[in-house]
């Protein structure tokens, strides 16, 4: 069973939200990133990745403008929003706060 947008970021690890497009070139630079922060943190956080041209509803709702944007939720509360690119160690810090 496929899990709602809200079921998926209301867990108590943090949720990194990662607002994306096919056609992003930035996008595709964040890939090999967000694969090290997942695999440095494991358990530690958990990554979705939301195609914003498959998903324009969800993109509206939050007011994605720009692609990459990144979320970052606890227990379904919005705690860190960014567009651009971002470092692996921008990364590390705002999901361990």
């Amino acid at each position: 069973m496929k899990k709602s947008f809200n079921e998926i970021i209301d867990q108590k690890v943090p949720v990194l939200v990662d607002f994306t497009a096919d056609w992003c070139g930035p996008c595709k630079n964040m890939a090999p990133i967000l694969k090290q922060l997942k695999a440095e943190l494991k358990d530690a956080v958990s990554i979705i990745k939301i195609n914003v041209d498959n998903n324009q509803e969800l993109a509206a709702k939050y007011q994605v403008q720009g692609v990459p944007t990144f979320m970052v939720f606890k227990n379904g509360k919005q705690t860190f929003r960014q567009s651009g690119m971002m470092s692996l160690t921008q990364l590390k810090q705002v999901v361990s706060n």
